[in-house]
């Protein structure tokens, strides 16, 4: 999906000089005069980043920061602000900034924060559908297939997981070989692996 640049600023020729520094550069652009318009905006499903003035009426930068937080929203913000501070750059940095930049901003760097925002957001995307398509994988397992993952993953040998689970050693190799294939994992690390990104506790012994 084409990635998508919000721009945030009360400021007619601001918002509308940033909208077109960006749209000039071949990047799709949304703008926003108020934050309370923005976080009614539904996230795409591609990459994104949201450009935003730190001072508006209504709510500002940081309490649009504060509300996407609380929405589990972790999109990429890059703040404007005519009125740089330390204590401000600071408090914009732990709202969760990834750049802060002082008005008039520099061109240059903007772009810059943008191409940078977009990449991070496009590798958390990435994670994010992967750990998703884990999910999925792992909800496709039967209870038995559940059981057995967690003892694999625990450093049972086969024979010992046929102990745990009460039956042949040729069938629990046949319960691991089907794990594996429904978890997409190509080896025993990959499995653990995976494993690990979900969560899942491991049985080492009965």
């Amino acid at each position: 999906m084409t990635p998508i640049v919000y721009v945030l600023d009360d400021d007619d020729t601001v918002r509308d000089s940033v909208l077109n520094l960006l749209r000039a550069e071949g990047i799709e652009v949304q703008g926003f005069t108020t934050g309370l318009d923005f976080v009614r905006q539904a996230r795409p499903d591609g990459p994104s980043c949201l450009v935003c003035d730190v001072q508006m009426p209504e709510i500002g930068g940081l309490e649009v920061a504060a509300e996407l937080a609380r929405l589990g929203n972790d999109l990429p913000i890059i703040f404007m602000t005519g009125f740089g501070s330390i204590p401000l750059s600071v408090r914009a940095m732990k709202a969760g900034a990834t750049e802060f930049l002082t008005k008039p901003v520099v061109p240059e760097l903007l772009l810059q924060a943008v191409r940078d925002a977009l990449a991070t957001d496009a590798a958390g995307l990435a994670a994010r559908r992967e750990l998703a398509d884990l999910r999925a994988r792992h909800a496709s397992l039967t209870p038995r297939e559940s059981e057995t993952l967690r003892l694999v993953i625990g450093g049972l040998l086969n024979k010992q997981v046929a102990d745990a689970l009460g039956v042949s050693e040729i069938m629990a190799k046949t319960h691991k070989r089907k794990v594996m294939e429904k978890m997409g994992a190509r080896s025993l690390p990959d499995l653990v692996r995976h494993a690990e990104r979900l969560q899942i506790e491991k049985t080492r012994s009965r």
